[in-house]
């Protein structure tokens, strides 16, 4: 069987920049343990497999290991796959997904997510976390994924897992986002997950569900600017709506081709 493979970096302008995900149409769902297997072959964070039927759009998301509940940047990558490759002809582009309808809008070469807000509340540390970082946290939150919060952009960028540590916990689906006020951006990130092929995911719009509402809330912002500080980096467009959030970002092809399975 031949399957079209095309391969996007999410929230950036720049090749080499952003998140990388892979992005399979299909006419039909393929055995999950297929799909887990393109996947990890593909080896970038996640690979979006999606089929049309017309008025919506199932699309769901996989790791080399697993099959996640919401992934922001593949989900902007198939957007900007049937936008801008596919030439999908409407404007707002509806996904039937695991967290429910996503609807993203596409205007001027951005791509505006609608996704679910994901309040985080405070929470302790696990001893496998802290002790797995070098600078330990002023506050800790959690929703999906645990939210720690630093003084500075500086920390954030200083930030070291010892990940033989960091490793023996499972936070499945979760991961570890740490953050802070940034300098020339309302906030920084950077996201870690622990068991996975893939420690630092380079650009995460999932997490910005607990991210947006979190530093709306402390900054008294609705609209924010946010930055990713992995080394490849992105930048992401925020909007806080009380129960849902806008994730917002561009995207470039990087290479366009063809897989075949037995």
């Amino acid at each position: 069987m031949k399957l079209e493979l095309y391969q996007i970096d999410a929230f950036t302008e720049e090749i080499f920049h952003g998140n990388p995900a892979c992005v399979v149409p299909l006419q039909e769902w393929l055995p999950d343990e297929t799909l887990l297997q393109i996947a990890r072959e593909n080896a970038v964070a996640e690979t979006a497999f999606f089929i049309d039927n017309g008025d919506t759009i199932h699309l769901r998301w996989f790791t080399p290991e697993i099959e996640m509940d919401l992934c922001g940047h593949a989900t902007l990558a198939t957007a900007h796959c049937l936008a801008s490759i596919l030439k999908y002809q409407n404007d707002r582009i509806v996904f039937q997904t695991k967290s429910g309808e996503l609807t993203v809008d596409v205007k001027d070469g951005v791509y505006y997510m609608d996704f679910p807000s994901r309040i985080p509340e405070p929470a302790s540390l696990p001893d496998n976390i802290a002790q797995s970082l070098n600078i330990q946290p002023k506050e800790v939150f959690k929703s999906r994924d645990y939210v720690l919060v630093y003084e500075s952009e500086e920390d954030i960028k200083k930030i070291q897992i010892e990940r033989s540590v960091f490793d023996l916990i499972n936070l499945d689906p979760g991961g570890v986002v740490v953050t802070a006020a940034g300098t020339d951006s309302d906030f920084v990130s950077r996201y870690f997950t622990p068991q996975s092929s893939i420690l630092e995911d380079p650009v995460t719009g999932s997490a910005h569900c607990s991210l947006i509402p979190f530093w709306s809330l402390r900054s008294g912002k609705d609209q924010l600017f946010a930055r990713q500080l992995s080394e490849r980096g992105g930048e992401l467009y925020c909007e806080n709506k009380n129960e849902r959030v806008i994730v917002a970002g561009k995207a470039r092809t990087y290479s366009t081709g063809h897989l075949w399975i037995e």
